[in-house]
């Protein structure tokens, strides 16, 4: 549907109603021009908490240690978590 600023301006709040109750947009135009367009709100539908139950599934033991050394275990990665040394500023002059 398309209706032009004039009328959107006089009719705007029962527009937006019907656009709310039909879930059609609605183009505004000015001069014969498309301008702008008003669309119903996408609605939030269910909660999104669980929809994924019963996807996933495990394959053998996931509480067994692995036969895998760490890295961060072994301290082969100390030097990322050393905390760079500043060199220090000199004083400023008043």
């Amino acid at each position: 549907m398309n209706i032009s600023a004039a009328q959107f301006k006089a009719e705007c709040l029962r527009l937006m109603d019907e656009v709310e109750k039909t879930r059609q947009p609605i183009t505004i135009t000015k001069h014969g021009r498309p301008v702008a367009q008003l669309t119903p709100v996408a609605s939030d539908g269910e909660s999104m908490f669980g929809y994924m139950k019963g996807t996933l599934s495990t394959s053998g033991d996931v509480m067994a240690p692995l036969d895998v050394e760490w890295s961060a275990l072994s301290g082969d990665e100390d030097h990322l978590y050393q905390r760079a040394t500043r060199a220090a500023k000199p004083a400023r002059k008043k």
